[in-house]
């Protein structure tokens, strides 16, 4: 398998300048083609990420995410806006997300592997509130993560999500 493209860091969110970096990853039996179309469609995630919620796109196209898109969810209990900053279908989607306490970096990477599909996924955090958290829930991001990254593969392996 070829080295997974690096991940373009704006400088603020680098993991040696935050205090919060997670990476999670999962090598699934799916193809990229249909990772990405279960991914970008963030309005079905509540269907098959238990901790996603009132998904919304505030600004573009829709339904799937696109560079530029702005838009609003509840995840880990708290209502964030995220805007998409990079956006290469079928490869790699990063979003920037802001709340009272918080500031988020998120990036998937997709790489085609010999079992169909490998995912990356690393966030990095700022703020007093992702502070809070790791210190009285060190791994609760990991966790769920892990989880999103498990129901990707599930919807994946079953198939595209229906056309909107």
């Amino acid at each position: 398998m070829a080295q997974l493209p690096e991940i373009r860091w704006p400088n603020h969110y680098e993991p040696n300048r935050c205090p919060i970096h997670v990476r999670n990853e999962l090598d699934m039996a799916a193809s990229p083609e249909k990772v990405w179309a279960w991914l970008s469609r963030p309005t079905l995630w509540p269907d098959w990420y238990a901790n996603s919620a009132n998904v919304e796109i505030l600004e573009g196209p829709g339904p799937d995410l696109k560079e530029g898109t702005l838009f609003r969810w509840k995840t880990f209990g708290i209502t964030i806006e995220s805007t998409v900053l990079e956006c290469v279908p079928d490869e790699r989607i990063a979003w920037e997300a802001h709340a009272f306490g918080i500031d988020v970096y998120h990036t998937w990477v997709l790489q085609p592997s010999a079992k169909g599909c490998l995912v990356v996924t690393e966030e990095t955090q700022h703020g007093w509130l992702a502070r809070l958290g790791t210190i009285f829930m060190p791994n609760r991001m990991h966790k769920y993560h892990q989880l999103w990254l498990e129901g990707l593969e599930n919807k994946a392996r079953a198939g595209f999500p229906p056309v909107e």
